[in-house]
């Protein structure tokens, strides 16, 4: 068994609370992608993190160049207004930002022109690739981003269809380079059985050090409150030492 699963699980956790106290992956910032819509969204979503045992999120808006094309200005803007309505409402999360970079040619530009990307912490880089097809350049992305000086994570492996058809991809993305972030709803079926198959492979064969709520919305949030899906995360996740940003690369 790999190292990162000897290790002590987090001691602020409490069973019945999510399986993490940071959060590494959610779309809770206001008006700029498909996550929240608004503020009184956004603080809905925050305090639905909280109860759960959450005390620190990172938000993580997409970029994806034919679609959302934040900005460190834009994701900025966007988290100053959710850290002020926080501390009005008395909200007591520690929130930063990072972005969700899809690997598209937008993304290679801004690699290319050294443009500074937002990252999880340090260099750690959260990145997705389309759930359509798999990109027909993807080592050629991954040579690029790790000569940078980044760590790639990739979100979410488990949702995508072409990878739930031979498992042994899973191995090979980690032997690529990538770090695997799970989304833990899907250990309940919420999206899907392919996918619930496909991230118990994931878990059960060590190959993720990451987990997120992807958090989008309300729906996302009575699932993650659900008890049964509760008993679930406990499960396969409780003891686990997941989101340990600092000794991702070791």
């Amino acid at each position: 068994m790999l190292s990162f699963f000897k290790r002590k699980k987090d001691l602020n956790y409490v069973p019945g609370n999510l399986p993490f106290t940071v959060d590494i992956h959610s779309h809770i910032l206001p008006g700029i992608d498909d996550g929240s819509p608004d503020i009184a969204t956004s603080l809905q979503l925050i305090q639905g993190l909280y109860d759960l045992g959450i005390r620190k999120s990172i938000a993580t808006p997409h970029i994806i160049g034919d679609l959302y094309r934040n900005t460190p200005q834009t994701i900025t803007a966007a988290l100053n207004k959710v850290k002020a309505a926080c501390l009005n409402a008395g909200i007591n999360m520690e929130l930063s930002a990072a972005a969700e970079y899809m690997l598209d040619d937008y993304f290679m530009e801004l690699l290319q022109k050294k443009e500074p990307l937002l990252t999880l912490h340090k260099n750690i880089l959260l990145t997705e690739i389309s759930y359509s097809s798999t990109p027909e350049n993807l080592g050629e992305m991954m040579n690029g981003i790790i000569a940078e000086g980044y760590l790639p994570i990739l979100a979410h492996p488990e949702r995508y269809h072409y990878y739930q058809k031979n498992f042994d991809e899973y191995h090979h993305l980690k032997e690529m380079g990538f770090v695997l972030q799970i989304n833990i709803l899907s250990l309940t079926g919420y999206y899907g059985k392919k996918a619930e198959k496909a991230v118990k492979f994931i878990l059960e064969n060590n190959l993720a050090k990451l987990a997120g709520t992807d958090l989008h919305h309300q729906q996302h949030l009575a699932a993650l409150n659900d008890e049964k899906n509760r008993k679930i995360f406990e499960e396969y996740l409780g003891n686990k030492n997941f989101n340990d940003l600092d000794n991702i690369g070791k």
